[in-house]
């Protein structure tokens, strides 16, 4: 037979009782084996013995007998259960049951008191040892809590981005039905009246006045166009390429042509260098959305006139476009939120995707997009594009 006395030693309840004190806990321990399933206590019984595990595996369950219950602990031998009781004299706070066949050690109360009452070192190390008890437990417990306040959070945290998910779906969703509207009912007029503008301007017997409100009105019908081609590709979820080869001149002269009229009418003086004049695969309708959007963005930032370069050089494997205004520049929540959908930080208005598209055209081309900017000193976004090979 095991020797008690060794193993009631090594019990840590028992750490600070010399062998005296070990000796007389042992004579009045008793010996009872439980089998599986067996329930050792049930939670508010009365309190008359305390447990230590022998062999096997007890599980402490709250509200063991209700429709959901929880698993406090699960102890093995050597653990100690049931012992507050005999010392706060409250009926059980918990169920315990076998897990496996299990043999424990029990004390009862009346011989638990008998020896606490007539031994003062024994009484005072069994103090010791419940206060280290409810320190751990409580350290046990505000662990516990801070555990549960970060799941909490993390909960939190997710079930926003849920929301937040579903308002983009019910956007898209609108979006998508308004897209329908656009194909159907907008652009095919729009289509027709940009056609007319064309032909007035191309009539030799019109003045100048007619033909310039002709070109505004072609200008007005390819800005609420380049409005619908957003919403459109946001609203399918992809962007879908059309690719041909394009020179790099043949992009920057069409940009330049689309940007010169507003830039000149707002002052703006326009500065490009192309230092790589190679051929691209790309889809050329898009990129120069693109890059149209970025510099629109840069004229709207610099209301009081100011400078717009373009820079286009060739490092490695890419083309980098590099487009630096003179603006405002952006404030570090617009910066944060600018590849948002719906985020709109102009004044002027607009659909709020125009950022959100540009990378994703970007990046449907395998190309990457960065900026640089600081309030009241500009901004420079960078363009990488592959080259074709």
């Amino acid at each position: 037979m095991e020797n008690l006395f060794d193993f009631v030693r090594n019990v840590y309840f028992f750490n600070d009782l010399d062998e005296r004190g070990i000796k007389k806990i042992v004579d009045v321990c008793h010996r009872r084996t439980f089998n599986t399933g067996d329930v050792i206590f049930h939670e508010g019984d009365e309190a008359n013995n305390f447990f230590i595990v022998l062999s096997g595996t007890v599980e402490v369950w709250k509200d063991y007998h209700s429709d959901e219950p929880d698993m406090l602990a699960m102890h093995t031998r050597g653990h100690l259960f049931g012992e507050m009781a005999l010392v706060d004299e409250l009926p059980r706070s918990a169920t315990v049951i076998a897990r496996e066949k299990t043999e424990v050690l029990y004390i009862s109360r009346e011989d638990f008191q008998k020896i606490i009452s007539g031994d003062a070192a024994i009484a005072l190390s069994i103090m010791k040892s419940v206060s280290s008890m409810v320190r751990k437990s409580n350290e046990s417990f505000v662990e516990d809590l801070r555990i549960k306040n970060r799941n909490l959070e993390q909960a939190n945290r997710e079930l926003k981005e849920a929301q937040a998910e579903l308002l983009k779906a019910e956007r898209l969703s609108a979006l998508g039905k308004l897209s329908s509207l656009i194909l159907h009912d907008i652009r095919n007029p729009l289509s027709v009246l940009r056609g007319y503008a064309e032909l007035i301007t191309m009539s030799p017997e019109q003045t100048d006045r007619v033909k310039v409100s002709s070109v505004r009105i072609m200008n007005e019908a390819d800005r609420i166009n380049r409005l619908a081609n957003e919403l459109l590709d946001y609203s399918r979820g992809e962007i879908r390429l059309n690719i041909s080869i394009v020179s790099v001149s043949a992009l920057v002269e069409r940009l330049l042509e689309l940007i010169r009229d507003r830039f000149e009418a707002q002052n703006i003086s326009l500065s490009t260098e192309v230092a790589f004049d190679g051929q691209l695969l790309l889809d050329k309708e898009r990129i120069l959305r693109a890059l149209f959007n970025l510099a629109d963005n840069a004229r709207k930032a610099m209301p009081e006139g100011g400078i717009f370069k373009l820079h286009v050089t060739k490092k490695g494997k890419m083309v980098v476009w590099e487009m630096t205004d003179t603006g405002v520049g952006m404030s570090e929540e617009v910066q944060r939120h600018m590849f948002e959908p719906f985020y709109s930080f102009s004044k002027s208005g607009g659909t709020g995707l125009g950022m959100c598209i540009v990378k994703s055209i970007i990046e449907a081309h395998e190309g990457s997009l960065s900026f640089f900017s600081q309030p009241g000193e500009g901004t420079r976004f960078t363009i990488s594009l592959p080259v074709t090979t």
